[in-house]
């Protein structure tokens, strides 16, 4: 899969604990263009690696836009007689959802933009105006539908399918499950900075504690928030790291493309954070506010039950300030 542009990364501040009777198991690597380290506690030592892997691999087979015979490349390339599996049909129905919620600011959609901007598989593009508006005509998650028989019809061929901003929440939410299937209570999932919390960190008997970067900070690391995540998922996007430098012109552009302007989006928002009940849902809710305007963002983390979010924006001043949802501010801990 492509690397999925991943906003903040995380820390995973927990350590093993002495004389505990639970053992700490742990599988790393690479994965879906990023990282992944996936903790799990048990009575016994355990390795789920060939389970962790064949979960990447169907993944990769449904909705990696870089695997030329994936589900969604064959759809992408015109392919009308692909079914479909579970998977895919699970990420484009919540991604309708989000679609309809976002007022169209999350859209999968918007691949073919991403493409043109040069933030995905294919060559950049010197756009225009012009160019915008006749790519934008290829863009609306209204314009897909999924049939009775599990093919995806298309308004117009040229339409291109981008799941990037949910397939990897949705991919922690699969290792979830199968660690959920193989008993264990207790665990943690992070792939390039996302994560899954389930239980506690029985090592510590403590929650698991997350912690999230300050956007701010180019050289190194720096913790801006540390949060408590019990059986909840959490997500972040962000522009401050993830840009293309136009070689002729130096213009930087920034990684979130608006799908109703069809424009890259220079926001003052710097970073978005969410928790949620799926990752899923976290990972595509934090790209949407990425492309909002700060006040409709805030309207809608009013309107959207279960949604718990943390914004860093700069105001008129260029002064940096914070928004934090009254959940969020609970599960923040001191650092």
């Amino acid at each position: 899969m492509k690397r999925i542009l991943p906003g903040i990364l995380f820390l995973v501040l927990s350590a093993c604990g002495i004389g505990s009777d639970w053992e700490r198991n742990i599988n790393s690597g690479n994965a879906l263009g990023t990282t992944y380290n996936i903790t799990y506690l048990a009575d016994e030592k355990l390795d789920f690696q060939e389970s962790i892997d064949s979960v990447f691999v169907v993944i990769n087979q449904s909705m990696s836009t870089y695997q030329q015979d994936s589900d969604i490349s064959r759809i992408n390339n015109g392919d009308s007689t692909v079914v479909i599996d579970h998977m895919f049909k699970d990420v484009f129905e919540l991604s309708k959802e989000v679609y309809e919620a976002t007022g169209g600011s999350f859209d999968p959609t918007v691949g073919i933009l991403v493409n043109a901007w040069g933030f995905g598989p294919g060559k950049a593009m010197e756009l225009d105006s012009t160019d915008v508006d006749s790519i934008l005509q290829y863009v609306g998650f209204g314009k897909v539908a999924l049939q009775s028989d599990n093919t995806i019809r298309k308004t117009y061929p040229e339409i291109y399918f981008d799941f990037n901003a949910i397939a990897k929440g949705y991919a922690i939410d699969r290792l979830a499950l199968m660690l959920d299937k193989k008993g264990i209570s207790n665990y943690l999932v992070e792939v390039g900075g996302e994560v899954v919390a389930k239980g506690r960190n029985r090592l510590k008997e403590k929650p698991w504690v997350i912690g999230i970067d300050d956007p701010q900070v180019t050289g190194g690391r720096a913790l801006k928030k540390a949060v408590r995540l019990t059986d909840r998922a959490l997500a972040s996007s962000g522009n401050y790291r993830k840009f293309r430098v136009d070689s002729v012109s130096g213009k930087k552009y920034v990684h979130t493309i608006d799908p109703l302007s069809g424009y890259s989006r220079d926001s003052n928002v710097l970073a978005a954070t969410v928790i949620a009940n799926s990752c899923a849902e976290a990972d595509a809710y934090a790209t949407a506010l990425m492309a909002m305007e700060l006040d409709r963002s805030k309207e809608l983390l009013q309107e959207q039950q279960g949604l718990e979010a943390y914004i860093i924006y700069l105001d008129k001043k260029g002064d940096t300030r914070e928004y934090l949802t009254p959940g969020f501010s609970k599960m923040v801990v001191e650092l």
